[in-house]
């Protein structure tokens, strides 16, 4: 069963994900990678307020390319997530609540989750320019200077995500190892 959120994330919609559900996301997320988490923290650590508001807001990891014209965007395929882990602790004790890439993310990451009462949601690499169907407009907020890095606005529509981690402690990475390793055993059984 695949589920559908409208944006911004409330509590009662994280507390609704499990591990594994498939999810359509719209309304607005931020797109922001490490140079531009990199910059937010020291922002942060300056005492100087954030360029975005990130209470119960959605980071997608993504440096879109420029778009063609007749475009809103172009390719905007998820960057691998682990590039923003020395950062994104910080970030969810800000307010932020979810986050959209691709692959695993640290322990550090998943105990902030939790703590926080957040959300990782994959988005499927190599579909880039499919997904960029979902984005309907973009608009940069922060750091021009960055380019592709910049953070933007985007709104979307029906935007295919996963639950990777949930506020649970759930994480379908490891289950999805632990079960193979169940029926690898059971077939040499």
């Amino acid at each position: 069963m695949q589920k559908s959120i409208q944006l911004p994330l409330t509590k009662k919609d994280v507390q609704s994900l499990k591990a594994g559900d498939r999810v359509l996301l719209s309304g607005t997320v931020y797109t922001a990678r490490d140079a531009a988490h990199k910059r937010m923290i020291e922002q942060d650590q300056a005492g100087e307020p954030l360029p975005i508001e990130l209470t119960d807001q959605v980071i997608y990891y993504v440096g879109p390319t420029p778009a063609k014209p007749g475009q809103v965007i172009g390719s905007a395929g998820p960057t691998t997530s682990e590039r923003m882990d020395l950062y994104t602790p910080r970030l969810l004790e800000k307010g932020l609540k979810g986050m959209i890439g691709k692959g695993h993310r640290n322990d550090a990451v998943k105990k902030a989750i939790v703590e926080n009462g957040a959300v990782y949601f994959g988005a499927v690499g190599g579909a880039a320019a499919l997904i960029s169907r979902s984005i309907k407009s973009s608009e940069v907020m922060a750091y021009a200077d960055l380019g592709t890095e910049a953070i933007r606005r985007l709104e979307i529509e029906n935007f295919p995500v996963v639950v990777i981690n949930d506020m649970y402690g759930g994480d379908v990475y490891e289950e999805g190892v632990s079960t193979f390793k169940k029926e690898a055993a059971e077939d040499q059984g």
